[in-house]
């Protein structure tokens, strides 16, 4: 009997403490008693709306404060447009918090997409597309190292009173780039950062010392370049290659450091 007694405490036991569980999992608790009927959003963010949050998260916040499915909701909240980062959470008794970090564009990436400012990929609203930023472009999984040589880039050619408009690297990883004068710079596959280096460091030299405008300097050498001259006035253009030390007047200079 004493046995019999044990078992069913056990049992008694186990009941209240797996009842209320089950109760709350399948929404018996909260849905009317405890809803959640306010919605706490914090974070710096100028394009993700209210009304977006709301109907993201209205499906998975309607069971009430105890059965609610944070992480259903922090997902569909993370697939909005222009958010980077969200982060989902109750606070006794009836609001829903939810913490947003907003996309920032930091440069085009190949025609359709930005990269934002921690490497994250994300469609081309229309009315970014003239957005005055740099465009960069390349396989997505070398987003990362793309930004690294544009900042080094940048930093190299600043101190010369030149921006980077655009860098890319292809599939076979040739790289090239474009100055905010125009300037084509054809990097190649190679030590592009030591060929870049090598280039900024003769370039006050060169543009110095030039009777045309260059509109594009080949990096694809080993103790040197070749330069293209533009139409003074004129969008630059390459002309066709001269020997090494033709005269200035030529369409195509050879150049070596």
């Amino acid at each position: 009997m004493n046995a019999l007694l044990r078992i069913l405490a056990w049992l008694l036991a186990v009941a209240l403490v797996a009842l209320p569980v089950v109760a709350v999992l399948n929404g018996w608790v909260g849905a009317e008693r405890w809803p959640l009927s306010r919605l706490r959003v914090t974070g710096q963010f100028e394009r993700v709306q209210a009304e977006q949050l709301r109907a993201a998260v209205a499906p998975y916040a309607a069971r009430g404060y105890f059965a609610a499915d944070l992480d259903g909701a922090r997902r569909a909240v993370a697939k909005l447009p222009w958010v980077e980062q969200a982060q989902v959470r109750k606070a006794w008794p009836d609001v829903l918090e939810i913490h947003i970090v907003e996309h920032t564009p930091f440069a085009f990436w190949g025609e359709d997409r930005l990269l934002s400012g921690r490497g994250a990929l994300f469609p081309l609203p229309a009315d970014l597309a003239e957005q005055r930023l740099p465009r960069l472009g390349g396989p997505d999984a070398r987003s990362a190292e793309v930004v690294a040589l544009y900042n080094e880039a940048r930093g190299l050619f600043a101190p010369l009173g030149y921006g980077v408009s655009r860098l890319a690297v292809d599939a076979r990883g040739s790289w090239s780039m474009t100055l905010d004068n125009g300037l084509e710079v054809v990097v190649g596959r190679d030590d592009a950062r030591a060929r870049l280096h090598r280039f900024a460091r003769v370039l006050p030299q060169l543009l110095a010392r030039q009777a045309w405008p260059i509109a594009q300097a080949d990096l694809r050498y080993t103790n040197g370049f070749t330069l293209a001259r533009g139409t003074p006035g004129a969008a630059p253009s390459p002309s066709p290659q001269a020997p090494a030390g033709a005269a200035r007047a030529q369409p195509r200079q050879a150049s070596s450091t």
